[in-house]
């Protein structure tokens, strides 16, 4: 426990003595509040779930059989609130590293009685890994990653060719993946590492970004950027089957 009194949430990813491993993300937790706290104290049972490192049956999880979308480091929460209360028909799982935006989204779930979203507080990449299983998604989301804008920092860039391997290797046949990110250098590696992998076709070309869907709400930052003259860019990748699962 914290000099304040505060329980700290563990450490949201498994610790291997004797190995450093580059992560995406640096824990700058922020000011976490009494009503953060009494959001993992007391919604999380409801709403979370805990990382076991094993696969996961999430028809006992949500207690029903549905199409599912993962959102991967949700922050605050703001989207996967909008499409949790836009698309009741399926199930919704949120992954965020940052315990303050876990805490304010729980918060947030509980005012609007939500039913159909679950929360990891952990690293993205151990879940996709072992808790999820293969074809098992609609769609995945990735919504303004951390760019990591220094040159000699791109090695911690959330999409790289292994990371997009794995995200097609858990999207159905039918499958989608949306990406939203506001600087222009880290939407041109996307495309670098995305337009090649294979099983995966950008529905806008090669090199292609949409306007934003509809599924997608527009955020304050973005809105603040807009006016600035900042761009921002969607780009939405269709899952097909590559050559080698075909033959």
């Amino acid at each position: 426990m914290s000099d304040t009194g505060k329980r700290v949430p563990p450490k949201p990813f498994t610790v291997e003595e004797g190995r450093r491993q580059v992560r995406s993300f640096v824990l700058r937790q922020g000011r976490f509040t009494d009503a953060q706290q009494r959001a993992f104290d007391t919604l999380w049972p409801r709403f979370g779930l805990e990382y076991t490192g094993q696969p996961r049956d999430f028809d006992v999880a949500f207690g029903r059989k549905a199409k599912r979308v993962l959102e991967i480091g949700f922050g605050n929460g703001e989207a996967l609130r909008f499409a949790a209360g836009h698309d009741p028909d399926r199930d919704l799982i949120g992954i965020e590293v940052h315990a303050p935006g876990v805490g304010r989204l729980l918060n947030a779930l509980a005012e609007d009685d939500a039913r159909n979203v679950r929360l990891y507080h952990h690293d993205a990449v151990e879940v996709l890994r072992n808790e999820i299983a293969d074809g098992s998604l609609d769609e995945i989301r990735i919504y303004f990653p951390d760019p990591w804008h220094k040159k000699r920092h791109h090695k911690r860039r959330l999409v790289q060719p292994e990371f997009a391997n794995l995200l097609v290797s858990k999207l159905a046949a039918d499958g989608r993946l949306h990406l939203a990110t506001d600087w222009q250098d880290y939407a041109e590696q996307m495309w670098d590492v995305l337009d090649a992998t294979p099983g995966l076709v950008n529905r806008a070309g090669p090199r292609g970004s949409v306007p934003r869907p509809e599924w997608r709400p527009q955020t304050h930052f973005e809105t603040r950027g807009q006016k600035l003259g900042h761009g921002v860019w969607d780009l939405l990748y269709d899952r097909i089957p590559a050559l080698t699962e075909s033959r």
